[in-house]
């Protein structure tokens, strides 16, 4: 799942030009430019999680080129990923699975490939397959607590909403 997430956002990444730095996207109050570093720094913390086994919460030092540096470390998450042999991840006061932080990172790096498309400008659905896995998820660990601070309320979705629309307005989009 996480590899598909990232191939995806990678394809998503294609879009970005200077002049889209910007440009609002769907995560509320952030412009392209605030989102590449959001998602930067959330890479940045998935690769900590399977390398060393823990997040820590400071945030990645911003750089000059985020679309490149999200490249290099979606590569670099992936090699991890593959070779990882991590049981448990320590976040904050928390152990949890590895896999749960996978999955958890698959979403939001696929949700996130999908609101720098639309701020892009560009119609790209998250694949069927990967939306429907990642709309299971979501509906397991995602929770009201989770609103309005990570995601917006569930919006409506237009019959007959397909695997993506329905994650994406479940996730507020």
């Amino acid at each position: 799942m996480l590899e598909r997430a990232i191939g995806y956002t990678l394809g998503s990444l294609r879009l970005v030009t200077p002049a889209a730095m910007a440009r609002p996207t769907p995560c509320r109050e952030w412009d392209l430019s605030a989102l590449l570093r959001h998602m930067d720094d959330s890479l940045a913390a998935l690769h900590e999680a399977v390398e060393g086994g823990f997040v820590s919460l400071e945030a990645a030092q911003p750089v000059d080129d985020p679309v490149l540096s999200l490249r290099n470390r979606a590569c670099r998450l992936l090699g991890a990923w593959t070779n990882g042999s991590r049981r448990v991840v320590s976040v904050a006061d928390r152990m949890l699975a590895s896999v749960v932080v996978g999955q958890a990172g698959a979403l939001e790096i696929a949700v996130h490939g999908w609101d720098v498309a639309s701020a892009c400008g560009a119609d790209r659905p998250i694949p069927a397959a990967l939306a429907e896995e990642l709309l299971r998820l979501a509906l397991a660990i995602v929770t009201e607590d989770d609103r309005p601070g990570r995601f917006g309320p569930p919006v409506a979705v237009r019959a007959p909403g397909g695997p993506a629309e329905l994650l994406l307005a479940f996730l507020g989009r």
